[in-house]
């Protein structure tokens, strides 16, 4: 499948400057795409992106990744109603460290090129940039942009000097790449449209020469119709730290039913055929959930590797498939014991119920035992007992306690 049409398959089709996007199945592209490290990880909705960006280097364009230390300094103000806080610079060096880590994951033994845009901005003198860069950016251009208008109007909060030449510094960057790379297109998220063509504005005032920029939709959960990737603890990280693996496949096991084919065109690796086998398995029978079992295990595997995705996948299984608890590895156990709620041996069932607030009094804790709710490693429990090894209580589908 040549790249324009992968493109237009996965849904990776949003606003371009291209004319024919028929143009990326021709000749090696040099092409930049950046990330600004206002955190030390990305979230799913940056790996939307990458994803995109995946496909044009599986395609053999020549791939330049940002880390944003310049800009991330400033803060890119589009999309926010007043102004970021400053990150100090120990905080923007551990952030980028964890951007390009991540970068390195995503795409593993792939080639490409890491840059970080602090690298020619420590070395710019302010008033050279205002003359040789500044005094080519129309004012008209920069006022009409919606977050400025926004936070200039009645009820604005404002915008610093700062925020509101973000999008110059970004599209120096093109400048720049253009200049020293050769690099004529840049890849972006949606919500990066208005910085990104700043940068083909400069080259053309600057060097009379033609750039592009590509840029992919955001990508909407069709069940609610808002932006995909938040969850009710907030946005879904890549960084074990901040989502956990499990979290992380859990979140794509429990993809919807009316996305989740989309959510694998957008993000894995599987082909066309791949996909639609699982599309028409979710037709037959969505109850097995197929689909989104295969966009858990490649998107985790993709972002925490082989290893930790069979290993998620077990725990998964020993909590809500039906698999041996027994089985579980230590390791595994310090895993589940991050998820769910733990207590010490040497308690009766009834006393667990209670402890863990799964049951509100003792005799509700014994009607659920009577009523067959409750069941120890898989197995039925109707009446209390002690429990003294370590073991899985369960209530129902999904009322935990792990005992230890």
């Amino acid at each position: 499948m040549k790249l324009s049409e992968e493109l237009a398959w996965r849904g990776f089709i949003n606003q371009t400057t291209y004319a024919d996007i028929t143009v990326l199945d021709g000749d090696p592209i040099s092409f930049y795409f950046g990330v600004d490290p206002s955190a030390d990880s990305m979230t799913i909705g940056n790996l939307a992106a990458a994803m995109m960006v995946r496909h044009f280097i599986d395609h053999g364009h020549k791939a330049y990744l940002l880390v944003g230390g310049a800009t991330g300094m400033i803060g890119d103000p589009d999309g926010k109603a007043s102004e970021r806080n400053l990150k100090t610079l120990e905080e923007i060096s551990k952030n980028k460290a964890g951007i390009a880590a991540q970068y390195k994951q995503v795409f593993a033994c792939k080639d490409f090129t890491l840059v970080d845009n602090y690298d020619w901005f420590k070395e710019i003198n302010f008033l050279d940039f205002l003359r040789n860069v500044g005094k080519y950016v129309p004012m008209s251009q920069m006022l009409g942009r919606d977050f400025v208008q926004s936070r200039l109007g009645n009820e604005g909060a404002g915008i610093s000097y700062a925020e509101f030449s973000y999008s110059l510094i970004q599209g120096y960057d093109f400048v720049h790449l253009f200049r020293e790379h050769g690099v004529t297109l840049q890849l972006c998220g949606a919500d990066q449209w208005g910085n990104s063509v700043t940068g083909v504005d400069l080259i053309r005032r600057l060097e009379g020469k033609n750039v592009d920029v590509y840029s992919t939709p955001l990508i909407i959960n069709k069940s609610t119709g808002v932006k995909f990737g938040k969850s009710e603890g907030g946005a879904i990280w890549l960084d074990a730290n901040k989502t956990s693996v499990y979290k992380f496949y859990q979140f794509w096991l429990n993809a919807d039913d009316d996305g989740v084919i989309d959510y694998l065109k957008v993000f894995t690796l599987l082909n066309k055929d791949e996909i639609d086998q699982l599309d028409q398995q979710k037709q037959s029978n969505p109850g097995l959930r197929q689909a989104q079992k295969a966009l858990a295990q490649a998107v985790t595997t993709l972002v925490h590797g082989a290893d930790r995705t069979v290993s998620v996948e077990h725990v998964t299984d020993v909590l809500f498939g039906g698999a041996d608890f027994s089985t579980l590895s230590s390791d595994e156990l310090d895993s589940l014991s991050a998820e769910i709620p733990t207590a010490g041996p040497n308690k009766t069932v009834v006393e667990y119920l209670i402890e863990l607030e799964i049951a509100t009094s003792n005799g509700d804790a014994r009607r659920l035992l009577t009523g067959n709710a409750i069941t120890v490693n898989g197995q039925k429990v109707t009446e209390d007992r002690q429990i003294t090894e370590p073991s899985l209580l369960k209530k129902g589908k999904n009322s935990f306690v792990l005992i230890r």
